[in-house]
């Protein structure tokens, strides 16, 4: 029995607010970084994804449907990141209750009181921040793993980091299942469970930082992380009237620093989960104000 066949076969089964356990059937080829499914046929995208990555033909079909949704509003544009959205099963990432709804326009809720950002979200921040292979990327705010996994077909270095500590166990989980599976890529995904306010000093500077979470200014450490000409994509905002930024750090030929802004989405409001803090080894508030 194929993996997907059944992940699609046996919602009704599992526990509410749990994620999908697939069967193991295995991926039929290894990785390929150098291999890229047809991107101007349904068709024949569904075809080569079923034999190269043994996925189920009706979650291929949805994910070619809102492909096609992204490059109409301009929310992926260019091929690398065009590649990695529908090399991404983003149904393996969704939580039961939500399967049926993996590919819709809009974030979902995967418990813990957080979201997985919908797939036109996700697409425009990575495509802005446009990670090159080799490229060190930290991610603020894993959630339910999609965004790393999507990174993860961009860079084979990826760091994220992640408050709730019980998303982060289910999270890892679902990455160990994933890799047995065949997903090698994921293998290249590095995280912790921490208040990602501060970064992952240990292993900065990075050359793109994706925050995932809304606060109010940009956090000083993120900053500092960021490596000169690097850039980083942040919710910025009080709660519920975030805009998304890009930020760009350049160094002069003096020495200075400059960092410039802007909108992503030319002033459009967007919403995000809060950026929560650690206080006493609890979560506690938000970084708003900090």
């Amino acid at each position: 029995m194929k993996r997907r066949d059944f992940l699609a076969g046996t919602t009704s089964a599992l526990l509410l607010g749990t994620l999908p356990r697939p069967a193991m059937a295995g991926v039929p080829m290894p990785y390929d970084w150098n291999a890229a499914p047809p991107m101007d046929d349904r068709r024949a995208f569904i075809d080569w994804m079923v034999q190269h990555r043994g996925e189920d033909a009706n979650f291929l079909g949805q994910r070619y449907d809102r492909f096609l949704q992204l490059i109409a509003h301009k929310d992926v544009w260019d091929d690398r990141n065009k590649r990695a959205f529908l090399m991404t099963p983003r149904e393996d990432f969704v939580t039961v209750a939500n399967l049926s709804r993996a590919y819709e326009w809009h974030y979902l809720d995967i418990g813990y009181g957080v979201t997985i950002t919908g797939p036109h979200t996700v697409a425009r921040m990575t495509d802005t921040i446009d990670p090159k292979f080799g490229e060190k990327v930290l991610e603020i705010g894993t959630g339910s793993g999609y965004q790393s996994a999507y990174l993860s077909n961009l860079t084979d270095k990826v760091w994220t980091v992640e408050i709730i500590k019980p998303l982060f166990e289910r999270t890892g989980a679902r990455y160990a299942e994933l890799i047995a599976e065949g997903y090698s890529e994921y293998a290249a995904i590095n995280r912790k469970n921490d208040d990602g306010y501060y970064g992952w000093p240990e292993f900065a500077p990075f050359d793109k930082i994706i925050v995932t979470c809304g606060i109010d200014h940009v956090p000083p450490p993120l900053l500092q992380q960021l490596k000169p000409d690097g850039v980083m994509v942040i919710p910025i905002g009080p709660p519920g009237a975030q805009h998304v930024l890009k930020i760009v750090k350049s160094r002069g030929a003096d020495g200075s620093i400059a960092v410039a802004r802007s909108d992503i989405y030319h002033g459009s409001i967007v919403n995000f989960v809060p950026f929560t803090k650690f206080k006493d080894g609890t979560i506690e508030g938000t970084h708003n104000g900090g």
